[in-house]
């Protein structure tokens, strides 16, 4: 015997078909839209990039000149160059700024190194101050490194014996991957992040371990400091609350001897500038130590 659907059946097996239909679009539109606010919650705290505004906030530091050079992608970054005190400088320094502001909030730093004794290129990524094109990802930064790097190796004839890399906070991300992927003689590594899911875990404690798996940027780091066989100086301030101290702490157990940690007690994200000379004289004393096989 046959069985035949009746018109009530089908109309009810063609409705539920709609409504899983309806159902998976729905699902499928709500995780794109998911996808898309955490790219866009991502970008927003990640990058902060301020650009130029001519004013006097943009005076050049004693004994620098403005500098320009190209990714290789043909973006023209922007920095500045600041001479040592001193006719021969024993190293050359790339400093690698923060995610927010420009290189006018880290002149005063340019000028501290080099009163000691260092040239000190600071650069500003894409986006920020005077440098092309927008920053939307850690590749763009990397290749931003690359570019200062390129620079002074091929224009300014520094030798990667002389290249010092330090980076601060987002810098540290840029500094740590070019330190693991070219020579250079020490890297310095202030208030930086261990990884992007390190930070993810931070702040936003609720979301599940698998949620860091879906952003743009890994910022790895720790990882990445296996591949450093330069002195590394890890610093961080015992009270940052934007990066916890932890962090820092995973930074210097990833590192290869010979390598030093610095916890600065009640400084915060800033400890250059909470910590001043005294710091800055610390960093200092590490870069020279290594032209002398100490650590």
């Amino acid at each position: 015997m046959i069985s035949r659907e009746t018109p009530n059946r089908r109309n009810y097996r063609n409705a539920l078909l709609r409504i899983l239909r309806g159902s998976l679009i729905l699902m499928v539109l709500l995780a794109a839209a998911g996808f898309f606010a955490l790219r866009q919650y991502e970008a927003a705290v990640t990058f902060h990039p301020v650009r130029y505004a001519e004013g006097p906030g943009w005076k050049l530091p004693s004994g620098a000149d403005d500098v320009w050079f190209a990714t290789a992608h043909g973006k023209h970054l922007h920095g500045w160059f600041v001479k040592a005190a001193q006719r021969t400088a024993p190293a050359t320094i790339i400093y690698f700024h923060g995610n927010s502001g420009n290189i006018t909030n880290v002149g005063w730093i340019g000028s501290a190194l080099a009163s000691r004794g260092f040239e000190v290129l600071l650069i500003d990524y894409r986006g920020y101050g005077r440098s092309e094109g927008e920053v939307t990802d850690e590749s763009g930064i990397n290749a931003d490194a690359d570019a200062a790097y390129d620079y002074l190796v091929k224009e300014r004839g520094v030798s990667p014996e002389r290249l010092v890399l330090f980076g601060q906070s987002l810098g540290t991300t840029a500094a740590a991957d070019l330190a693991s992927r070219r020579a250079c003689r020490a890297l310095v590594l202030e208030s930086g992040p261990s990884s992007a899911s390190d930070m993810a875990r931070v702040m936003l404690p609720w979301a599940p371990r698998w949620l860091p798996a879906l952003a743009k940027n890994r910022f790895e780091s720790a990882r990445k400091l296996a591949a450093v066989h330069c002195p590394v100086l890890i610093t961080h301030g015992s009270n940052d609350n934007v990066i916890p101290v932890e962090q820092g702490r995973t930074l210097y157990d990833a590192a290869n001897e010979p390598k030093r940690l610095i916890i600065v007690r009640g400084a915060g994200h800033d400890v250059s500038g909470f910590a001043g000379d005294g710091y800055m004289d610390s960093v200092a004393g590490f870069i020279r130590r290594t032209f002398d096989g100490q650590r």
